[in-house]
């Protein structure tokens, strides 16, 4: 049998164990839970990756260089503003208040093991807790992946229209850079989610699989999520004119999406390592 016939058989093999794994499941309820957690984790975490960008080089040097990749953002749809918020409050935090903030940001991973309960029910004792404690210890990865995250964002910003770029071909080149940067980061972030946060955890080689494939679904939709904010429309105008109102929404609405990718990068992965242990058959 050819290599193309046996990774079409196990592509259609992967596909029906992941259907059988969703079917009698609510998936729409399971990611709406972890985006209720996400709501109150998500900020959290971002402020503590601006945070430790002034590592090293202090809180001053660390806004500037922020403020140059601003760039980056789409001016349509009025992000900038909050960006720039999220970048001066983050480089001011304090070692107390990044501590403080670790409580809230810990919401994340009770959102993610109670998410994936919903989908794959089991006894689970100390729930809560137990997730928070083990999506902490990314928190460990958080300063290399910023660096590493922001370091692509400097290559960019000349790419930019307002960097002084513009063309076909900067706009593929930072597309297509920005797309395996983000890739790779939240790969690296699935494989400990999918490993120690998520209940009967696969073994690692098929974690790294499973991230990598729902990390490149993750990255292109916050490609997507970045043209949207290029869109030169009032979020506020179904909720009338309440700009800071539709805003939220919208988020809301895309970390919903979001998050039902999640959870089915998680159920194929999980369909995969029924495969694997049940020499290519999901049970």
């Amino acid at each position: 049998m050819s290599a193309v016939s046996v990774a079409v058989r196990e592509g259609r093999g992967l596909v029906s164990g992941t259907g059988r794994l969703l079917a009698g499941r609510d998936l729409g309820a399971a990611a709406a839970t972890l985006t209720y957690f996400s709501g109150i984790a998500v900020v959290p975490w971002l402020m503590l990756a601006v945070w430790t960008t002034t590592w090293g080089v202090g809180v001053d040097a660390a806004e500037r260089r922020l403020q140059d990749l601003v760039v980056l953002v789409p001016p349509d749809m009025g992000a900038r503003p909050s960006y720039d918020v999220l970048a001066h409050a983050g480089t001011h935090l304090g070692w107390l208040s990044a501590l403080v903030l670790l409580f809230p940001a810990s919401f994340y991973g009770e959102g993610l093991r109670r998410a994936g309960l919903a989908m794959d029910p089991r006894p689970d004792r100390f729930t809560g807790w137990r997730a928070r404690a083990s999506v902490l210890a990314a928190v460990v990865a958080l300063p290399p992946l910023t660096w590493a995250f922001l370091a692509v964002g400097d290559l960019l910003v000349p790419l930019a229209p307002e960097g002084g770029g513009g063309g076909a071909g900067d706009r593929l080149l930072r597309i297509v850079l920005g797309f395996v940067a983000a890739w790779l980061v939240l790969s690296v972030l699935l494989t400990w989610v999918f490993v120690a946060v998520m209940p009967q955890p696969p073994r690692l080689w098929v974690a790294v699989v499973g991230a990598l494939g729902t990390g490149s679904f993750l990255a292109g939709f916050l490609h997507g999520f970045q043209l949207f904010l290029a869109i030169p429309v009032d979020v506020g105008l179904p909720f009338g004119g309440l700009t800071f109102v539709g805003g939220v929404v919208a988020v809301g609405l895309w970390l919903y999406v979001l998050h039902l990718f999640l959870l089915m990068g998680w159920t194929a992965t999980r369909a995969l390592e029924a495969r694997v242990r049940d020499g290519g058959y999901v049970s």
